[in-house]
Parts: C-alpha cells; structure tokens; sequence
C-alpha cells in the first residue's frame, strides 16, 4: 500500500526517459526499475548457464546477462536464450563479431563497451545486426577501460571522460537511426560513478543502467551499492540496475530488490521488520528472522512483517504491518494481525505460527487483487 498520496516527503520522482523493449521486458518510460544480475558460469556449459538464471530469475531477475567471449560461447548462446525465462543480455567486450554472432542466437540485447569494441564501422556493423534481430543495445561505459584519446585528454578516468565516451556511442547510433538504446557509467569508486550518472541523466533522455562495478564482496559489495546506487535513485535517476557482487548472482538479486524496496521504488515478497535485540528481548530475534527469511523465500506477494524483540517498539511497528510479533515475558509474545492486535503465542509455536500467518495473508492479498482485476 502506497501512503505517498497522505506522506508527500516519501515520493520520489523518476527522471523522464524514453522507454526501450528488453524483449518482452519495457525499460524506461514509466515501466518499474528492471532488477539485473549476471551469470558467472562458463557459457560454453549451457546446462550450467541456465540453472543459474532459473534460479536468478525465480529471485526476481528480470533480465540476464550472459558473457560472450569467445566463438564457443555465441554458439552456446542459442540454447541458453531459447531456454531462459528471462530476457537475455549478451556481454561483449574485444570481439564485436561476437556481437553479432549473439543477437543471431536470440540475445534480447546486446552490452558493448565503447572502450574495446573497436572503430565506428565495427559499431555500425553491430548495429546492423541488432536492428536486424530486433534487439536493443546498452552502451557500457567503464572508469577502468576508457578509450586511449579520453585518457590522453582528461588524464586520468574522471566523470566527464565517461560521459563523453556514452554520448559520443550515443551519436553513433543516433546517426545510424538506431535508438532502441540504454547506458551507464559504471565505476567501483562511488563518488565518480554518481558524478557520472548525475552528468548523464542531464545530457541524455535514454534509459539509464545503475551500477557501481566491481563493488567487492557481499558485505562491502552491498554498501558501496545501497550507498551509490540508493542516492541516484533517491535523485530519480535510474531504470534498470544491476549489484556487482563477488558473490552468488541470487544475492545480487536479492539486494537489489532490498535497495529498491527500501525506497518504495519495487514490492515483492516479505519485507521483515527487526529489531537489532537487546538484553530486553523476550527470544531469540536474530535466531528467529534468519529462520524466517529462509522459510519465507518463496513468498513473491509484496508484504510486511514485523519481528521486534520486545514491547518498547514492538506495537507501533506492528500497527503498521501485515502480520507482527512482539516479545512478551513468561515465552510468549503478541501476534497482530493487518496491524491490530489479535493474540497472545508461545514463543515455542512463534515460527510455525508466523509462517502460516504470513502464507494466508500472502494468499488474501493475492485473491483481493484477482477479484479488483476482474471488477
């Protein structure tokens, strides 16, 4: 439930940009900010390859990409595209043949980085491809390979050697009337990449790509991510984002969605409430949500729970959620119930209880709006 309409100082307006097809995905425009991971197997090993974006994609991925670096790779292709539930980006870097080769094999899209694909008549040759196949590009610009002039001309990687590298492949394809295009300036330092989005989302109405690339591993990774990303999307700024983690792509989904979630920017599965516990805690809190973040994975209907310790903050989070529960003494607690209080429970029967509470909600929610569809 939106509360923006009573609590204007929770809305954030979305940068305007044209909105791009992603295959069946809309990116852009008015469409919901597209959550992206990427796959980390070896693409000649198609069976691998797509184990790994069903289980990304069963995470809430809406869009793939793949890395296509060689020959073996493009043939690959075909099979993975074919067989994935999701749109499909092709990554490629040095060998624009391999581009073409991709969008050949069913690639919804195709990821090219200004600062190795090659001159304009190896671009256009892409483009050709792309247009051909009906897919769209991204333009994928990066800090750490930046083309050699902008380099020699700003001295170091800076914003506006990025910006400059995204729209000079901009006019590229503009000239050569291809826009079916998005972009991004990627950097792993949060200041630089900011700068660059900030620039871009100014100079161009494309669909913009987050991302803070190379960000570390799960912890630092996810920090540096809700930091950058988290302050451009505050700004507006962003259509599509993708969390580079040294981790299991899953996660990488997982924090992207808590990103967008935090900012009310995308709903989807069980948004847990805790509290960090103290010494006033009447169970094991930390114990408890880390069991019901497992055994609540599979919930996909957007909705709250709260699990609070104890009854300093418990019943005024609980006022404001689908199902709550706060610690009591002698083990039990309170339930609440579409944020009234409704009944008191053993500690003993509270994730059970809880799990089943949250399953029938999930279940009523679903129902309400099937029913509101159908009127």
């Amino acid at each position: 439930m939106s509360l923006n309409h009573i609590r204007p100082w929770r809305n954030i307006y979305r940068r305007k940009s044209r909105q791009i097809m992603v295959g069946n995905v809309p990116v852009g425009g008015d469409a919901p900010i597209t959550v992206q991971t990427m796959t980390n197997t070896l693409t000649t090993d198609a069976s691998a390859t797509i184990k790994q974006i069903i289980a990304a994609t069963e995470a809430g991925a809406d869009i793939v990409r793949v890395s296509v670096p060689d020959p073996e790779s493009a043939a690959a292709m075909k099979e993975i595209c074919r067989e994935s539930p999701v749109p499909i980006v092709a990554d490629i870097h040095f060998h624009y043949k391999r581009g073409i080769e991709a969008a050949e094999a069913g690639a919804a899209c195709l990821r090219i980085n200004p600062g190795n694909i090659g001159d304009e008549k190896r671009v256009k040759e892409v483009i050709k491809a792309a247009r051909d196949n009906n897919c769209s590009i991204r333009i994928g610009v990066n800090a750490g390979s930046l083309e050699k002039h902008l380099l020699d001309k700003y001295g170091e990687p800076c914003p506006d050697a990025m910006v400059e590298s995204g729209l000079d492949h901009i006019k590229i394809l503009q000239d050569n009337d291809f826009h079916e295009f998005k972009i991004s300036c990627k950097a792993s330092d949060v200041f630089m990449a900011t700068a660059a989005y900030q620039k871009l989302a100014e100079a161009t109405d494309a669909p913009i790509h987050l991302g803070i690339t190379e960000a570390g591993g799960l912890t630092t990774g996810t920090i540096k991510s809700a930091i950058g990303m988290g302050n451009l999307l505050w700004a507006g700024i962003g259509d599509t984002i993708r969390v580079s983690l040294s981790a299991d792509p899953v996660e990488e989904v997982k924090v992207g969605y808590e990103i967008l979630k935090s900012l009310g920017l995308r709903h989807r599965g069980v948004n847990i409430i805790s509290c960090p516990s103290c010494a006033r805690q009447g169970f094991d809190v930390i114990k408890t949500v880390e069991i019901l973040e497992d055994r609540l994975a599979h919930i996909k209907t957007p909705m709250s729970l709260s699990i609070i310790g104890c009854v300093v903050n418990g019943p005024g989070e609980a006022l404001m959620t689908d199902v709550g529960f706060t610690g009591g003494g002698a083990g039990a607690g309170m339930v609440y119930l579409a944020g009234k209080q409704s009944h008191k429970l053993d500690n003993a029967a509270m994730v059970e209880h809880i799990v089943e509470q949250v399953e029938t909600r999930a279940q009523l929610i679903e129902k309400e709006a099937l029913e509101a569809v159908e009127d």
